[in-house]
């Protein structure tokens, strides 16, 4: 057993996520996890585990993952979300769904949501963004305004993870400009609606409001 070789690269990554924690254990500082968090961070900026430190009070969270199910197909992307997985409390439920909105409005506990990065590239594909289908942009605005009502309306606590994409240079390809603008008009409508927003940099958060 421990010569498999995806139970060894489910520890690498595991180990890769851990490298960070104890900064953010020291810097990280817990809300009173009321209201509605958006939580924007760069790549291994230590964003999901700020995150879920900002929603260890609850004794039990609906974990919403919106990103792709691990596969076969990719292990490197299985191993990662084994290593998410292994992290969470006993208590929590995963639920795994490109349905944001639904999985929100359903919700009686607290939430948290990662990432909306994630979910915004299965949209994308969802709504035939990346072949330029017709009528694909007025699917997409559908979807993100969809989600944007919901999670104004929601009473239950929520936090949403999200990739700040405004800080790098423009991407090379039509897709990657595609999917930054998208982003970036998402985490401006959702951070409109938010009672906290907070930038997390090198494992340290940052107010932003």
């Amino acid at each position: 057993m421990m010569n498999d070789p995806r139970r060894r690269l489910t520890e690498a990554v595991a180990g890769r996520l851990e490298a960070g924690a104890a900064l953010l254990r020291r810097y990280g500082r817990r809300a009173q996890g009321n209201g509605r968090t958006l939580i924007l961070g760069g790549v291994r900026s230590g964003k999901s585990r700020h995150a879920e430190q900002l929603m260890a009070r609850h004794p039990y969270v609906v974990y919403v993952a919106a990103g792709l199910p691990p596969s076969d197909d990719d292990p490197e992307w299985a191993a990662r979300v084994a290593a998410h997985r292994a992290r969470r409390p006993v208590s929590w439920r995963t639920v795994e769904t490109a349905d944001l909105a639904g999985a929100l409005r359903e919700a009686r506990s607290p939430v948290l949501i990662d990432c909306l990065g994630t979910w915004v590239s299965r949209v994308l594909d969802e709504v035939g963004a990346w072949q330029q289908e017709d009528g694909w942009e007025a699917r997409l605005d559908e979807r993100l305004q969809t989600f944007v009502d919901v999670w104004q309306a929601t009473t239950v606590p929520v936090v949403a993870v999200s990739n700040e994409v405004g800080s790098g240079v423009v991407p090379p390809t039509v897709s990657g400009r595609i999917f930054r603008d998208v982003l970036g008009a998402l985490n401006t409508a959702v951070a409109a609606h938010s009672d906290t927003v907070r930038l997390v940099v090198a494992g340290r958060a940052l107010d932003l409001r």
